[in-house]
């Protein structure tokens, strides 16, 4: 990396251009993240451990408050974000990357799908896709119990709990974090994301209250899921083998989905992440299918056509509907409000984990994507189970409403006890059960590795023993909290836990707004080699014919290109701007990149890089060079190519066009007088004019 030194009393600027590589470092932790957000989680534990009774109360308490006077906050703020997020994929934004524009996604659309849905969903659909539409069924917040009414909305409730709503969190913070780590290089962080709005106090103590927030709330999330897990899971056993419902198979149970999250996370994204959410996602649909084929396949199709009508016909009104007539308060606290917190409490991790495999993709697809595909699969799964489910207590087996109301993690297994090869198929559950807690766990573990260190790069994770210990931070919390009062009490603190993060998603779609409005004036400006205003004809066209070796191109930036860079970057330095100038060697095609970034005050950082691209003969296959073909020096932005060479151009041409660049980048994002003319010594009038390019590199 080039680093600027300035010597104050010489009043003298100098700069020193290092190569760089492609290899990243292992993330740094994050002492003071890392401590606080720690030390909240361990003082919870221990005190929920120590004191139950007494915490228990006041955990109760505060929900009690926070439902009564701000409940209506959760509500308000999903229905926002949702609209936030839809009109961005609908807008004229939508087609800007997560990513140069250049880039394209790395993973298969059947692969980041899998990825995306076993993040995003937990073991908690098993659990309510039966216990949600009995529970409403029966006990509808709004409306009679047990009629056809009741049986319609049950399953409509569950949906919603599980829609498109709770999906809108993780586009957004997700969209945000990618937009931002990889189209303008900066950290995938919660704090880079608020960088329009906050500045460089993100990299002080105030960004470190926001990474402090999101892991906190992170922590809490996951517990709910792993809380509900073992549960379920322990009934599972007991079903399976006989053993008893008990605290130290619950604990036993912890300790083994902590290991096997341990394990899946230090292998890191793509060998252990994606192939346990690959199988996951199998093993769901498998599940699924059992349940449609063996039961009454007919019924349950039409329920799905007929639930999406009445989710699609209902959708506004449940949306914003706070019940302040006759406000059902248990039953806010126990389904909308916990639902909504534990989507907010979940949104930094999965949102930081989908941007991370989501480079390449548009806004719009991600968003689209991100709604669509997870929501759909849901309305099917609770769709089938939960008719299923209704279908059997409206058929008589009031004992089976009754458990699945009352204990709700035996509803599912007593669900599947009246099909054939009821053991089988609830041996496969459990299995399945288990993978959607690791899935979730392993993705958390490692983003809250990610929180709590100093990442550089997108790519980068955690420290190995970072990631460690937040799996058994979460597995020690799950296990007191199973001694204070077990899944209410981890409800509570839930819906307690996301409060503080809900202001930040406000700030996230403030500052993600700011960014794609100064990214409009110039997304689609070429720069000065496209305006072509005295540049002379028969030299563009010598340009075009010529052909220019790999020797050639390296030529020229060793004379004329480095240079140029290096004198710009010393004249910004005066101004006390932070720089980077970075050079590094481009394999396919011999030649050497050069890359100027200017970091700017709340606002996405000024980039302008040289990068060799060649192009194939017609007829030739893609290919490595030969030595034959014609070197372009290619200009990139912070957004991807420009679409114009530069390599021939005279010195001052060249500072021209960085200098108008840099102008216009200011003045689209600030306007400050004082930036648009602090290079206005070098500038002179351009002469030159558009070249011809049709090569990019390779993402």
């Amino acid at each position: 990396m080039k680093h600027i030194a300035s010597d104050k009393q010489e009043n003298t600027v100098t700069a020193t251009l290092v190569s760089t590589t492609n290899s990243i470092q292992p993330a740094r932790t994050n002492w003071r993240v890392f401590l606080a957000s720690a030390l909240v989680i361990l003082g919870i534990t221990i005190y929920a451990a120590a004191f139950p009774t007494q915490a228990e109360g006041v955990i109760g308490n505060v929900v009690n408050w926070a439902s009564q006077k701000l409940g209506w906050v959760y509500i308000v703020t999903l229905t926002i974000v949702l609209g936030f997020v839809i009109f961005l994929a609908a807008s004229r934004f939508g087609s800007i990357r997560l990513g140069p524009d250049h880039a394209r996604p790395k993973y298969r659309l059947g692969t980041w799908t899998a990825m995306l849905f076993a993040a995003g969903i937990g073991v908690d659909l098993m659990f309510y896709s039966v216990a949600g539409p009995v529970a409403q069924y029966l006990l509808p917040p709004n409306s009679t119990g047990e009629t056809v009414e009741a049986a319609r909305q049950s399953v409509v409730w569950t949906t919603f709990h599980y829609g498109i709503s709770g999906w809108s969190l993780y586009a957004l913070v997700g969209a945000a974090l990618g937009y931002y780590a990889f189209r303008f290089k900066m950290p995938l962080s919660i704090r880079a994301a608020l960088y329009p709005i906050l500045g460089r106090r993100v990299h002080g103590r105030t960004g470190d209250a926001i990474d402090v927030a999101a892991t906190v709330a992170t922590v809490f999330g996951l517990t709910a899921s792993l809380g509900i897990g073992v549960l379920q899971l322990n009934f599972g056993l007991t079903y399976l083998f006989g053993w008893p419902e008990h605290v130290s198979i619950q604990i036993g149970l912890v300790l083994l989905s902590v290991l096997m999250a341990t394990i899946s996370c230090v292998s890191g994204v793509d060998r252990g992440i994606r192939r346990l959410s690959e199988l996951n996602f199998l093993l769901a649909v498998g599940l699924m299918l059992y349940i449609l084929i063996a039961g009454k396949t007919t019924m349950l199709i039409d329920a799905v056509v007929m639930n999406l009508g009445d989710f699609i016909s209902r959708f506004p009104g449940m949306a914003l509907d706070t019940f302040a007539i006759d406000r059902p308060d248990d039953w806010m606290n126990a389904w909308t409000l916990f639902f909504w917190a534990w989507w907010i409490a979940w949104s930094p991790f999965v949102g930081m984990f989908l941007a991370r495999i989501s480079r390449g993709r548009t806004l719009r697809e991600f968003v689209v994507g991100v709604l669509v595909v997870p929501f759909l699969f849901t309305l099917v799964w609770i769709s089938i189970f939960g008719n299923s489910a209704v279908d059997a207590v409206r058929s008589g087996q009031k004992e089976f409403g009754e458990i699945a109301v009352n204990t709700p993690e035996h509803g599912f297994y007593m669900l599947l006890d009246q099909y054939p090869g009821a053991a089988l198929v609830a041996g496969i559950a459990t299995f399945t059960g288990l993978l959607f807690y690791v899935t979730s766990a392993d993705s958390g573990a490692l983003m809250m590795s990610s929180f709590t260190a100093y990442t550089t790069h997108p790519g980068q994770d955690g420290p190995k023993w970072s990631r460690i210990f937040w799996a058994l931070a979460v597995g020690a919390l799950t296990i007191a909290m199973l001694f204070v009062g077990g899944f209410v009490t981890i409800q509570y603190m839930t819906i307690i836990m996301a409060l503080p993060f809900t202001v930040i998603l406000y700030l996230i779609m403030i500052a993600f707004w700011r960014s794609l409005k100064q990214e409009e004036h110039t997304l689609h400006d070429p720069g000065i080699a496209a305006h072509g205003r005295h540049r002379q004809w028969r030299e563009r066209l010598a340009r075009t014919v010529s052909d220019s070796c790999a020797e050639d191109a390296n030529n020229y930036i060793e004379q004329v290109a480095e240079p140029v860079m290096v004198e710009v970057a010393n004249e910004l330095a005066k101004f006390g701007t932070e720089i980077s100038l970075t050079t590094e060697m481009i394999p396919e095609v011999g030649v050497r990149q050069l890359d100027l970034t200017v970091a700017m005050e709340r606002q996405i950082p000024f980039r302008y890089q040289t990068y060799p691209v060649f192009d194939i003969p017609t007829g030739r296959r893609k290919s490595k060079p030969t030595g034959s073909e014609m070197i372009r020096l290619e200009i990139f932005s912070a957004t991807g190519g420009r679409g114009y060479d530069v390599m021939g151009m005279p010195k001052q041409q060249l500072i021209n066009d960085i200098v108008e660049r840099f102008e216009r980048h200011v003045a689209a994002g600030r306007s400050h007088s004082v930036a648009k003319g602090m290079l206005h010594s070098l500038q002179e009038p351009s002469n030159w004019s558009e070249d011809f390019a049709n090569d990019r590199p390779e993402d």
